[in-house]
């Protein structure tokens, strides 16, 4: 059974799915960083590269985001470009075909106004990746509202489910949509979908008109906050509980529920022991054990994960391992639980592009096409983003890509190492200093500080704290019924912090 663990706090929030106690996705948000993926903006184009068929717009960001030929709905480009060939102010209706697609300098031009929808997060030097080709996600369905198309879960494999699905769809879509009926629509009623379909429909036409009336280069939507995204996309019946530390948090989170999915209701909880709610679960071992190389399989093997720019290389290893029979079984047996940890590494870790993975080499083919059928299989059951899978080559070698979403782990939690130019890595500043902030929340639950106490941290976390975080030093403060006064101490390590009273 899974579990949604919420731990909500005025920095950060963090979101946990266990199965089993074990840890299966993990999702972060802040109020001082927000995410670009999914949100709508007006943007302007601010350069056209026929020669990669190639767009860069304009959306307010640090970087330009890049609208490629491929992310461009048909009936934008058919559109525009009649706006370009028109004669007599008799339009001309060019045929699209994008197996021999138009040059991308015939659809737009420097200054022209796009809508446009972020569809990946900027990543290293890249910036967003933009799409028209807009999506948004309900509860059962994916809304397209440009797209005249309708895509059914590989995972709804009785034909005579996907064809009843697909019937109320098409019934209730607007013409010229197109949805994508999600895993969780099986075995749902017309009305339940009819619903989804008119809410994603009413936000579609609110977007609509907030373009309309918007400013050039401004945010149009936005995704609801990070828990109710992830109520909204993991809620089913395998879900057990829906733990949060926070009552607010659970007021929300209830209400949500009781209006989309009202017989979960009784699932939400409230978390009130004295731990913190991640160290209750086992959670915050599992999340630093995320950040290393090297993970330990049960059968003594290990992965050895490293990550690069184009690609990720993940090489597995026997280690201990010795069997108990012929070496053929041993090598299956390690791969096959490689295998089923890569998968769970790559939803954790959120690791997307290209990645090659190194089995240990078998000799026997039949044991080779057992492994593919095994890691395939593993991916489509228990990991939502598309990916593709090459069968196993002779060298052991299994070459995938994974979609990308959002930022990985590393980026999340960590920063370039200064020292080391880039080889390793060390927790970011804002995790430094989230994670010290929740040590001194629960040193004050238990020590009474009345009056003024001067709390030492390192400089870094110092500057974090008054530049960026300081409304949470006066959370704490609100929290402690005390005065805090901060310090820099230079001899502190970055993740250590001294307490007194004054």
């Amino acid at each position: 059974m899974k579990n949604i663990i919420i731990n909500q706090a005025s920095w950060q929030t963090r979101i946990a799915i266990t199965r089993d106690g074990k840890l299966q996705n993990v999702h972060f948000s802040a109020p001082v960083t927000e995410s670009l993926e999914r949100m709508f903006f007006r943007g302007t184009i601010s350069k056209v590269l026929p020669g990669i068929q190639t767009a860069f717009v304009d959306i307010g960001q640090s970087k330009a985001g890049f609208l490629h030929i491929s992310e461009v709905d048909r009936e934008l480009a058919i559109e525009n470009i009649s706006k370009i060939t028109q004669l007599d102010d008799e339009p001309v209706k060019p045929v699209v075909n994008y197996r021999n697609p138009p040059n991308i300098k015939d659809i737009f031009t420097e200054g022209d106004p796009v809508l446009v929808q972020v569809s990946k997060e900027p990543i290293y030097e890249k910036g967003a990746k933009l799409t028209t080709c807009f999506t948004l996600p309900g509860r059962f369905i994916v809304l397209m509202p440009v797209i005249p198309r309708i895509g059914i879960s590989k995972k709804i494999s009785v034909r005579e489910e996907r064809q009843r699905l697909k019937e109320i769809v098409q019934k209730y879509l607007p013409e010229g949509m197109g949805a994508i009926i999600r895993t969780t629509s099986d075995g749902c009623t017309a009305k339940q979908l009819a619903k989804d379909i008119a809410y994603l429909v009413e936000t579609w036409e609110t977007i609509q008109k907030n373009y309309k009336a918007a400013k050039i280069v401004s945010k149009i939507h936005e995704d609801l906050d990070l828990p109710l995204q992830v109520i909204r996309d993991y809620l089913d019946d395998d879900v057990e509980t829906i733990v949060t530390d926070d009552k607010t948090s659970q007021s929300d989170i209830y209400k949500f529920i009781k209006t989309i999915a009202p017989e979960y209701s009784q699932k939400v909880t409230l978390y009130t022991g004295s731990q913190p709610i991640f160290e209750h679960f086992g959670l915050e071992k599992q999340l630093t054990e995320m950040l290393e190389k090297r993970v330990s399989l049960k059968s003594g093997g290990s992965l050895i994960i490293e990550s690069t720019e184009a690609m990720t290389v993940v090489d597995v290893n026997t280690g201990k391992f010795i069997g108990k029979s012929n070496l053929e079984e041993t090598i299956l047996k390690t791969n096959l639980e490689a295998a089923e940890e890569c998968v769970r590494q790559l939803r954790l870790r959120n690791i997307g592009g290209l990645i090659v993975i190194d089995f240990i080499d078998m000799a026997n083919t039949a044991n080779r096409h057992k492994l593919f059928t095994f890691f395939d299989k593993t991916l489509r059951e228990r990991d939502k983003f598309q990916s593709v899978v090459l069968k196993v080559s002779e060298f052991g070698l299994v070459q995938m890509t994974r979609k990308r979403s959002g930022k990985t782990l590393v980026q999340e939690l960590t920063t370039t190492c200064t020292h080391c130019k880039g080889m390793g890595f060390v927790k970011s500043i804002q995790a430094q200093t989230y994670q010290i902030l929740r040590q001194l929340a629960e040193e004050f639950k238990v020590k009474r500080c009345d009056g003024t106490v001067v709390i030492g941290v390192h400089p870094s976390v110092f500057d974090y704290l008054v530049s960026i975080e300081y409304n949470a030093l006066l959370s704490l403060e609100k929290t402690c019924s005390c005065k805090i006064e901060l310090e820099r101490v230079a001899t502190l390590r970055i993740d250590q912090y001294k307490l007194e009273k004054k």
